[in-house]
């Protein structure tokens, strides 16, 4: 009897232990999917989403029927009278494409609201979901760190050119426009060592250096590059 009642009590200990395995690893399940459908949504699409900086070869579908130059240019929409749910579908099948975000962008402050008529989210919202989708774009952060300053949001801004930066690594193009985000927040140190990262690694385009020298805030850098020129990168389109 004495068996049997040990090992009743070491079967009782045992499915205490897997329910509670099951309650923990329910609750994290649980929580990993509100993160990703919170306030602005779920990232899941019906078609992507595709990064745009590699799935290129997924892109045209979504551009030539949503993302047209009417719709870009804030004229008119394609799938319907306005351009907001056209840019709301590209966003959300190619979460960090630039020149969306930009026209979202542009389209909130065209319409004077955060939450342009035909997108189902805030602007803001749609930074936050590029960030969460593409946390190493710098280009993404930039376009958010224009956005954050043109809502007087300073702090914000500036945290986010200081991830880009990280982000940039060994990419002259890009600290080089990181300087000139970081030049339009006044933070002109910051630029500064913008500047000398991008002329470090070859980079040969002097406008960040002459926008520093008129408020005087330039100085040359201390070493001369060693790597050749990298200034036929692609355009930032934040830029």
């Amino acid at each position: 009897m004495r068996n049997e009642l040990t090992h009743v009590k070491r079967c009782s200990s045992s499915a205490f232990v897997l329910i509670g395995w099951l309650v923990a690893n329910f609750a994290a399940t649980a929580a990993l999917a509100q993160s990703d459908s919170g306030a602005c949504g779920p990232l899941t699409n019906s078609y992507g989403p595709f990064d745009y900086r590699t799935d290129r070869d997924k892109l045209p579908i979504v551009l030539s029927n949503h993302f047209t130059a009417e719709v870009e240019a804030l004229v008119r929409g394609k799938t319907s009278t306005t351009p907001g749910g056209d840019i709301d579908y590209t966003l959300r099948a190619i979460p960090n494409n630039h020149r969306a975000l930009l026209a979202m962008m542009r389209l909130g402050e065209k319409e004077k609201t955060p939450q342009p008529v035909g997108s189902r989210y805030t602007v803001e919202c749609w930074f936050e979901r590029a960030v969460l989708f593409s946390p190493d774009d710098a280009i993404v952060r930039m376009i958010y760190s224009r956005y954050l300053n043109s809502k007087g949001r300073i702090p914000e801004a500036t945290k986010q050119l200081e991830i880009a930066a990280n982000y940039a690594k060994d990419s002259a193009f890009t600290h080089y426009n990181i300087g000139l985000h970081y030049f339009e927040l006044k933070n002109y140190d910051k630029a500064l060592i913008e500047a000398h990262k991008a002329i470090s690694l070859g980079f040969t385009q002097t406008a960040l250096r002459d926008q520093l020298q008129r408020v005087g805030k330039w100085t040359e850098p201390a070493n001369l590059p060693n790597t050749p020129p990298t200034d036929n990168a692609p355009a930032d389109p934040a830029k």
